[in-house]
This record gives C-alpha cells, structure tokens and sequence, in this order.
C-alpha cells in the first residue's frame, strides 16, 4: 500500500528539519530531530558506525566544532513508508568551510526514520561520498 501524499510530506518535512538543524551547526538543534534511543545508529561519509545517542550526538559535536558553514542542496529525494518507519534517499550537494577552505561535494544518503507523537524522528542517518568521475 502506497502512503498518502500528507504523511510523504511529513517525511520529507522531517527530512528537511535534519539539514536545517545540520546546516545551523548547532547539537541542540540537531538533538530536537533524532528519537532519544539508545539504538540509533549514523555513518558519516568515509566513517564507521556510531552506535548509541551519546556517540552518535558526540559525532555531530566533533563535526560542528571544525566547521564553519555547511549548506545544503537535497536533491532526487525517494521516499518509502511501512507503519510508523520511512527512509528517504538522497543527495545531498554540500558546500562547506572547514579551516577557512571552501569545499563542495556530494553525498549519496540515507535516512530513516520513526513516526513518535506525530513527529517523523531520525533514527539512522548514512551518507555515502560520490566520487567524482
């Protein structure tokens, strides 16, 4: 059974709300987004696996610590729901300063996650890098 196009909205609101918070490099903001369980998992591109909310949002604080900007241009995004799960497929073309160096790359993603009072949750978040040919 397909999803409706209001609940493919939330999901891709809730995926939007993800880069928002990414992009104000800001770990509170990017707390308000993730489901507060022990299970949630991440891969950063290039990385390992990061298991646990404590790791995981020590993660993001490492990342926002040597960043100065990131933006975010999500595009091809896929969408797929089963109950109260759905992950979004992307890509994500980012620019960033880290030490003061322009960068712009692409990253192939995905994200899942869960649907807790109303509110589409993160609960894994794996990027890819897409190397340049």
């Amino acid at each position: 059974m397909e999803a409706s196009e209001g609940v493919v909205r939330a999901v891709l609101e809730g995926n939007q709300g993800f880069y928002r918070a990414f992009e104000t490099l800001d770990v509170r903001q990017m707390e308000s987004v993730w489901a507060k369980d022990e299970e949630i998992r991440c891969v950063h591109p290039g990385r390992g696996l990061i298991t646990g909310w404590t790791d995981v949002m020590n993660s993001w604080a490492t990342i926002f610590e040597n960043t100065s900007l990131m933006h975010f241009r999500i595009t091809d995004p896929q969408v797929c729901v089963s109950g109260d799960c759905a992950w979004v497929v992307c890509v994500e073309n980012i620019t960033t300063v880290i030490d003061a160096t322009v960068s712009e790359f692409k990253v192939l993603t995905t994200n899942i996650f869960v649907n807790r009072d109303q509110r589409w949750l993160m609960v894994h978040h794996h990027g890819s890098p897409i190397s340049r040919t």
